[in-house]
């Protein structure tokens, strides 16, 4: 099993207790009788959406530019694989050519 690096664990520590205190001071924001205390909570609910949202995006772009993205499947070929039929030129619906091919002017003319 590989083991963690020490710096990926004390940044997941981090990021946990980031976490913690951003529900807390949602939870202290709603409790709270002051003028200012519906700001406060709507900010702070702002934020323990938004920031997970925007770790995880930034970690899968991180992944993709890295070239650490998991391989992707290529639909057309698996579909013409397991029908045992189609080319691997086939456009994709709603995307054919305006111009006929030369195979399909000769079957035409015939």
């Amino acid at each position: 099993m590989k083991k963690t690096p020490r710096r990926a664990r004390i940044l997941a520590l981090i990021g946990i207790i980031l976490l913690l205190g951003m529900y807390g001071s949602t939870m202290v924001f709603a409790l709270m009788k002051s003028p200012a205390a519906r700001g406060l909570l709507m900010g702070s609910v702002f934020c323990t959406i938004a920031v997970p949202v925007l770790l995880y995006a930034i970690l899968l772009v991180a992944k993709n530019v890295r070239g650490k993205a998991l391989p992707r499947r290529e639909e057309n070929n698996a579909d013409a694989s397991a029908t045992g039929s189609g080319s691997k030129n086939k456009p994709a619906p709603g995307q054919e050519d305006s111009e006929p091919s030369d195979a399909d002017r000769e079957e035409t003319n015939k």
